[in-house]
């Protein structure tokens, strides 16, 4: 876990101008908010963030649950796992007299089935996870996902896999046209043996990594976030992000504020500041995802919007949200993800 103490909030410690507004805790993805962002709001409100990085929602949970609750103010699951906290009972609500900006979410991002009305969650940003491909070392057709399951001799060993399960399982179950949280023995042995034999050709599990090994030269493709991909693109790596045949996996990132949150009236004034328009796609900008707040077209660099990670091609296959299995469906999937990480 890394922890980051933003160079405004170091400063606002030494001198005491953030005593008076107190501070927040952030658990957060890595590399996925803007340090000048960060800077911002604590200009504005005297809040000293501190803020600590997770690699998976997997792991942020479990973090959560060992200790970790009531230490954070706020983290930033996505749509699945919102879904999973709150049956749970581990968020907060709020009112939207509290949440002054909530009508700054775009329409389709407001009444979400894992967040009905919006009382727990705002919406951060949205992608796609996929795979992307160095173009220096295959030339060849990547429209299937079989680039990962069942790579040509040029990759591999040469390819990088997401470490989280639910992005790993959902893709190889629409590799092999198996529907999610399928209860059926003989299609999760399918499962299990096809990531088993696709195992040998992988070069290793990274998700914080993903975009580096691709920039560097040490995986020549590899499961990925098409902002890591854009990113890499923008790094001087020459990948190809693919919308494959069979689907790619579709996520929204929330906002969530944490029960027995110990600074809960300012995880409300850092939501709200994060559903300004102007805020929300500083962080699009950064990240080159997409934005779930209405009216950041005027604030997005050009490259964000044309980027191809976020265009998919029209014909491109839908993408599919991750489903939250019964728990006795789900320690299944739990077992083949064991048992591959062995």
């Amino acid at each position: 876990m890394k922890r980051l103490l933003t160079t405004a909030t170091a400063f606002a410690l030494l001198s005491g101008a953030a005593q008076a507004e107190g501070t927040l805790s952030v658990y957060h993805w890595f590399e996925y908010i803007p340090q000048e962002l960060v800077d911002k709001f604590t200009a504005e409100t005297g809040i000293a963030v501190t803020i600590d990085t997770y690699d998976s929602n997997e792991s942020m949970l479990a973090a959560l649950k060992a200790g970790k609750l009531g230490q954070y103010d706020v983290s930033v699951p996505a749509d699945f796992m919102v879904q999973i906290m709150r049956d749970e009972g581990m968020l907060d609500t709020f009112t939207p007299e509290e949440m002054t900006n909530l009508g700054n979410i775009a329409p389709q991002w407001m009444d979400v089935p894992f967040d009905p009305g919006r009382s727990s969650s705002i919406p951060y940003q949205w992608g796609s996870t996929s795979f992307s491909v160095n173009r220096d070392v295959y030339t060849g057709d990547i429209s299937s996902l079989g680039i990962i399951f069942d790579p040509p001799a040029e990759l591999q060993g040469k390819i990088n896999v997401l470490d989280s399960q639910n992005e790993v399982l959902i893709l190889g179950s629409l590799y092999l046209g198996i529907p999610q949280c399928s209860t059926d023995r003989e299609q999760l042995k399918a499962l299990n043996d096809m990531l088993l034999n696709a195992k040998q050709h992988w070069a290793s599990f990274g998700s914080d990594t993903s975009k580096d090994v691709l920039v560097s030269g040490d995986a020549a493709a590899g499961m990925i976030y098409n902002g890591f991909s854009a990113k890499a693109r923008a790094e001087g790596a020459n990948v190809e992000y693919s919308y494959p045949k069979e689907g790619h996996v579709v996520w929204m990132d929330n906002v969530v504020l944490l029960k027995d949150a110990p600074n809960r009236e300012n995880a409300i004034k850092f939501m709200n500041f994060l559903l300004e328009p102007e805020n929300a796609a500083a962080v699009t900008n950064y990240a080159a995802y997409t934005s779930g707040v209405a009216g950041v077209e005027p604030f997005l660099d050009e490259a964000i919007k044309t980027s191809p990670e976020n265009n998919p091609p029209a014909d491109a296959a839908p993408g599919v949200f991750a489903q939250v299995c019964d728990a006795e469906t789900q320690k299944l999937y739990d077992a083949i993800w064991t048992n591959l990480k062995k």
